[in-house]
């Protein structure tokens, strides 16, 4: 095992002294942010302008409707006006984010608040401008003449509510944890994003074998340590590199949308079932580290297997085909067969348990034992072919060949 840990420290500060690796490293957080905070340059940067609202208030309410544009998520600023309809309407014609409202008896009448805008004020002002229903709608209850206890009556109204089954009543605490959706889906797109970045990471074992191969390097290495030690050695050194680059993504990635969304993701994060996530992520990682470490000692010449080679990338991506499913219907059965194949096992549970309130434990169980027990066969097989295939030269191997390497 020691000559595996200097195989991978090997692999480690070659690909880190890399610069396409380093390049990568560094331009996915630039990238991030580039697409994070640009779009919001082009499309918000009027929205953060205040907008000028003039009130001509006949009915006496500017007072209740400042107390409530105080609380409520609205860039509005308040001007109070004596000014008629048509100068309003004059004004506004030759000013920008400006809007008048006059709230008049008129306004209590029809039911109907009347609002002027200028040309640049986003149609959204009109959902917002719903926020002074409230003291209208108290000003004429109050002007009926009822009781108190009848204005209590009407200004409470009736509401809609999710009635909850006997059975998610009967502890209180376990009903609020669980009716937080977040609680599952930001465990599961961290687990989501280790394990898509420590495979794209492992992609590069099959470039890696196949190029040592090609320029004779593995007869060199092959003098100091064994064929199985440079395998475990490369999938080792690879897994590290994959990690760090997480480390790196997720150092700028989490602060910034834990503060652009005001999210408590480290809440959500330090929790046991974040733990199981990362190792199906791992268990992903290691299924197809093997595959590719495999094919790649297989392969004598890149160029002349580009075709071949891309259906290998594309074997980590075969859990996309389960994606509907899996949103339709989480314990349906299409969704439970991807969670036994051990090729999509790992990602269809990552986006299962994203999804399902009560984990299935037995089925997570089973589909483990199964993934685990892949993961040996194919690291056993791995190690079959990459010992006989990293030092045969001039070809590359068939599917009969590598059979009968597998049973030799």
């Amino acid at each position: 095992m020691r000559n595996s840990f200097k195989v991978a420290k090997w692999e480690i500060k070659r690909n880190m002294m890399n610069k396409s690796f380093i390049i990568s490293l560094l331009i996915t957080p630039v990238l991030f942010m580039f697409f994070f905070f640009v779009p919001q340059l082009f499309s918000g940067g009027d929205e953060s302008k205040e907008i000028d609202v003039f009130i001509s208030d006949e009915l006496g309410v500017l007072g209740d409707v400042k107390a409530i544009i105080e609380v409520q998520d609205v860039n509005w600023k308040i001007h109070s006006t004596d000014s008629s309809e048509p100068e309003m309407q004059k004004q506004i014609a030759d000013s920008e984010r400006t809007v008048y409202i006059p709230l008049s008896e008129k306004t209590l009448d029809q039911g109907t608040i009347d609002i002027y805008m200028s040309e640049d004020v986003e149609e959204s002002f009109i959902h917002e401008a719903y926020i002074l229903e409230a003291p209208l709608r108290q000003l004429q209850i109050d002007r009926l003449g009822l009781s108190e206890e009848q204005k209590n009556m009407i200004a409470k109204g009736i509401s809609v509510n999710q009635a909850q089954f006997d059975k998610s009543i009967e502890n209180n605490e376990g009903v609020e944890d669980e009716g937080d959706p977040l609680k599952r889906v930001i465990p599961g797109a961290f687990a989501g994003i280790v394990l898509f970045s420590i495979v794209m990471t492992g992609m590069m074992i099959f470039t890696s074998a196949s190029q040592e191969k090609k320029d004779k390097v593995a007869e060199i290495i092959l003098s100091s340590v064994t064929p199985g030690e440079l395998m475990q050695g490369k999938i080792i050194g690879y897994f590290v590199l994959g990690i760090t680059q997480v480390v790196v993504w997720l150092a700028v990635g989490l602060p910034v949308v834990a503060w652009k969304l005001e999210l408590p993701l480290m809440k959500y994060l330090l929790v046991p079932e974040t733990l199981l996530l990362l190792v199906l992520a791992v268990s992903g990682y290691l299924l197809f580290s093997a595959i590719f470490v495999a094919i790649g000692a297989t392969v004598e010449d890149m160029a002349a297997t580009s075709n071949f080679q891309g259906i290998v990338m594309m074997l980590p991506f075969l859990p996309l085909i389960f994606i509907g499913p899996i949103l339709a219907d989480p314990s349906g059965i299409i969704a439970k067969i991807g969670s036994f194949i051990p090729i999509t096992s790992p990602a269809v549970w990552i986006m299962r348990l994203s999804i399902l309130d009560d984990w299935p434990w037995i089925e997570i169980v089973i589909s483990l034992f199964i993934l685990f027990a892949t993961i040996w066969l194919m690291m056993k097989a791995a190690g079959k072919v990459f010992k006989i295939g990293i030092l045969m030269y001039g070809k590359n191997a068939s599917v009969k060949e590598i059979w009968k390497w597998l049973w030799a």
